[in-house]
C-alpha cells in the first residue's frame, strides 16, 4: 500500500454527514466527569478512532505510539526498537501465539511478528482500523503471522490459559477499569506466561493543585480518548490486584537523550523526513484540510478533527516538557504457575 497523502484524510470510517456531529459528541464527553467517560468508553474510543485514524496514518505512519530516542537515532528506528524491546523481554519466538491488546492498524504487530516469528493476534474493537490493518497484512506478506480479532478488550474471546504471551503498547490507557482489564488478560494466558507493555501515566511531578498541570492533563485526555490519566503507581498496583506477579517496571521516557525527548517529533524543527509531525507541519496539514473541506473533498468537520489533534499535540508537548507525563511507563508481569 502507498503512503497516504492529505487527500486520503477523508474520514471514510464515517458517513460524510456524521463527521461534524461525531466530533462534537466526542468533545462533549470532556465537559463531564471521568466516571461519565468510563461509562461510555466503548463509544468514546470508537468515535475517536473513526475520526482520527486517517490523520494518524498520514502524519505518523502505521505505529501509533511514541518512543524514547537515542542520539543519532531516527524517529522510525526508535519506534522499531521500542517494539522489538517488548518482543525480546517476552522471549517471543516461532510457534507462540501472542495477543496485541489494542493493536491499532497493526504496525507494531507486523514489526514484532517479523522480528520474532511469533503469531500475533491484534485485538481491536474498531472495524475501520481492522479493515486498514488487514490490507497492510496482505501488502507486507505477513497475513500468515498476523491477524485481527474484533473485540472489546474487557471481554477477550479466548479460552482460559490458551495464549503464550500478551503485550499492549499505549492502549490500556483507554480502559475504564485497569484491574478488570488486566484480570481478563491474565485469564487468557497460560500459567507462567508473561504480559508486558507501555502505559500512559502521570509522574510524581504532577501536582493536582497546579492549574497548568490540570489543564495539560485534561488536554492529553481530550486529545487521546482517555477516561482519566492515572499516576504510574496505579499500574503495578492494578497488575498485582489482577493476580499478576510484577517482574519489573520503569519509566523508559527517562532514557531518551536530552536532545531528542520522546515528544521531539511533535515539537522539533522542520525536516524532509518529519515535517508532518512538527508544529508548522500540523498547521499546513490543517490548512490543507480546511481547503479540502471547503471544496467538499473532505467532509464537514474534518478541519475540527485536525484542530483537536493539534491541541492534543500542544498538550502532549507541554506535559512532556514539564515532566508530569510519560507515554512509556514500561511493565512486565507473569501469570503465576
Amino acid at each position: 500500500m502507498s503512503t497516504p497523502s492529505v487527500f486520503d484524510i477523508n474520514q471514510t470510517s464515517l458517513p460524510r454527514d456524521r463527521v461534524q456531529a461525531t466530533n462534537d459528541e466526542y468533545l462533549s464527553l470532556f465537559d463531564k466527569s471521568p466516571d461519565a467517560r468510563r461509562a461510555q468508553y466503548m463509544k468514546m474510543v470508537n468515535d475517536y478512532y473513526n475520526l482520527v485514524t486517517d490523520f494518524y496514518e498520514f502524519g505518523w505512519g502505521q505505529s501509533f505510539h511514541f518512543a524514547p530516542r537515542f542520539r543519532g537515532e531516527s524517529f522510525a528506528a526508535s519506534l522499531a526498537r521500542h517494539e522489538h524491546y517488548l518482543a525480546l523481554k517476552l522471549g517471543l519466538r516461532p510457534g507462540m501465539t501472542v495477543l496485541d491488546i489494542g493493536c491499532g492498524i497493526g504496525g507494531p504487530m507486523r514489526a514484532i511478528a517479523r522480528f520474532s516469528g511469533a503469531s500475533v493476534v491484534g485485538i481491536n474493537n474498531n472495524a475501520y482500523q481492522i479493515e486498514r490493518g488487514r490490507k497492510q497484512n496482505i501488502a507486507t506478506n505477513l497475513a500468515h503471522l498476523c491477524s485481527f480479532q474484533q473485540a472489546d478488550f474487557m471481554g477477550l474471546p479466548f479460552a482460559e490459559g490458551s495464549v503464550d504471551a500478551a503485550y499492549a503498547i499505549e492502549a490500556t490507557c483507554h480502559a475504564p477499569d485497569k484491574t478488570a482489564l488486566f484480570r481478563e488478560i491474565l485469564r487468557t494466558l497460560k500459567p507462567g506466561a508473561q504480559f508486558a507493555g507501555y502505559e500512559w501515566c502521570l509522574t510524581d511531578l504532577y501536582d493536582g493543585n497546579n492549574t497548568e498541570h490540570r489543564q495539560l492533563k485534561l488536554g492529553v485526555e481530550t486529545g487521546d480518548a482517555l477516561p482519566e490519566l492515572p499516576h504510574y503507581s496505579e499500574v503495578p498496583r492494578a497488575l498485582t490486584a489482577a493476580g499478576f506477579e510484577v517482574i519489573e517496571t520503569a519509566d523508559l521516557a527517562l532514557t531518551s537523550d536530552a536532545e531528542t525527548p520522546w515528544y521531539e517529533p511533535l515539537s522539533g524543527q522542520l525536516s524532509l523526513t518529519g515535517i508532518k509531525h512538527t508544529p508548522a507541519g500540523r498547521w499546513l496539514t490543517g490548512q490543507a484540510v480546511r481547503v479540502l473541506e471547503r471544496v467538499k473533498i473532505a467532509p464537514k468537520g474534518a478541519y475540527d478533527v485536525s484542530k483537536m489533534l493539534q491541541d492534543a499535540a500542544v498538550a502532549l508537548v507541554g506535559a512532556g516538557q514539564t515532566g508530569i507525563f510519560t507515554p512509556a511507563y514500561y511493565f512486565r508481569a507473569r501469570k503465576p504457575g
